[in-house]
């Protein structure tokens, strides 16, 4: 069971506040923004298609939001996979709502300039009631009650206003859009602004949520979050850490030896690898630093932090200069992110371990051929580089890479 990060119901405001700016740019949320954004490229279609387009797409957008309340009210810290939640509200509800507030924008602007301020302000004031209203209660009526708004605003107090003004600069953005989109292409314009409403959208919902989690008490809400952590052993982890640190001075052995039995017991999260290692570095245990280091590795690619197991990587390259991971495909999948990240050193490296370990497998001349690429960057490493293609070539004669490794000898002995 993956770690679920949960946040504090005791979190102040002030503290969730600026670390909610960042929250549709983490995970699944950054993703969904930028799909959604991508998305509304639909809008482009001719006549009644597109506008058709665009209204699943503004439903789509509110309905996600929606699931990123639910999901902050529920004690988690990061952004939902899309469709995680399956709550009732309505995608459809919210888009007419917020459609219908677009449009009253558009009609203030073209034939009542003087009532486009009101409008904004209203409808910010306004919206965030009916959409927690709308998302908890699937309840229109009861959204679009002016009785149901007041309760509301009272529930919340001053914090109130601050996804009323995320609303009030929604709106001004909208209008924004409207009145530049002649200045800019429509095909640089339209994902720029979609991606900007995308994101304050989210950011809006996430705070809405936010505070009913602060308040969850007040709405017979009991949030779900701490009780899958805890379910899944993680307050026992924590625990267990305070354990260890307790023991790290006066008994390291034993402290290592609690860690061991628990991460031989299933998934660990990375607070314990991280203090296992502390561990084997206060102990001066060379071995074992990098024989965890196979493990975590692995570990860190099968759940898709490669970046995190590269980074462990140059950790144990430090220890022993010759270390690379011992499975084939651990270490072709880092040598090509190294590649890709520029990081030729550490590329190479892993070419070469890859070449020297499983000289045999099919992927051998891929590997070889990239570790070709990172030499030629260098004028003196040019002979090295063709040495290598010359035994690649002598090697795998039928390979499908065979051109490919002809065409790079060409080249290197062409600017001899």
């Amino acid at each position: 069971m993956p770690r679920i990060e949960v946040a504090a119901a005791d979190t102040p405001f002030g503290e969730r506040l600026r670390t909610g700016f960042g929250y549709p740019l983490r995970g699944a949320g950054l993703a969904t923004c930028v799909v959604l954004a991508l998305i509304h490229y639909v809008g482009l279609l001719p006549s009644w298609i597109g506008a058709l387009a665009s209204a699943f797409v503004w439903a789509a957008t509110w309905r996600y939001a929606a699931d990123c309340m639910l999901h902050t009210a529920n004690g988690y810290a990061d952004p939902p996979n899309v469709g995680s939640d399956g709550n009732s509200a309505s995608g459809w509800g919210l888009t007419a709502i917020h459609l219908l507030i677009v449009a009253l924008c558009v009609l203030a602007i073209v034939f009542f300039p003087s009532l486009l301020w009101p409008v904004l302000i209203l409808s910010a004031l306004a919206l965030p009631a009916i959409d927690m209203s709308l998302a908890f209660d699937g309840n229109l009526a009861l959204a679009l009650n002016p009785l149901n708004w007041g309760r509301v605003i009272a529930a919340f107090g001053a914090a109130y206003l601050v996804p009323v003004a995320i609303n009030l600069l929604l709106g001004i953005l909208i209008v924004l859009a409207s009145l530049t989109s002649a200045l800019l292409p429509r095909l640089l314009a339209l994902p720029l602004f979609a991606f900007a409403y995308t994101y304050l959208i989210v950011l809006a919902f996430h705070l809405m949520g936010v505070m009913i989690h602060q308040r969850h008490e007040r709405f017979g809400l009991e949030p779900e979050a701490p009780k899958l952590a805890k379910a899944g052993g993680q307050d026992a982890d924590e625990i267990l850490l305070a354990e260890v640190d307790a023991l790290t001075q006066a008994d390291p052995a034993a402290a290592t030896a609690l860690l061991v039995a628990r991460m031989q017991d299933r998934v660990a999260p990375a607070s314990l690898h991280l203090a296992y290692r502390r561990l084997l570095q206060q102990q001066n245990l060379r071995d074992g630093l990098l024989v965890h280091g196979q493990i975590w590795i692995a570990a860190l690619i099968a759940q898709g932090e490669s970046r995190r197991a590269l980074g462990l990587l140059q950790e144990c390259c430090g220890i022993d200069a010759s270390f690379v991971p011992d499975d084939p495909r651990t270490c072709g999948e880092l040598a090509d992110l190294a590649a890709r990240l520029g990081m030729s050193r550490i590329a190479l490296h892993l070419c070469n371990g890859f070449l020297a370990h499983w000289p045999r497998d099919a992927q051998a001349p891929h590997y070889g051929l990239l570790a070709v690429r990172q030499l030629a960057e260098h004028a003196d490493q040019h002979a090295e580089a063709t040495a290598l293609l010359d035994r690649l070539a002598a090697a795998w004669p039928e390979h499908p890479l065979r051109a490919e490794i002809d065409a790079q000898r060409r080249q290197l002995v062409g600017h001899a």
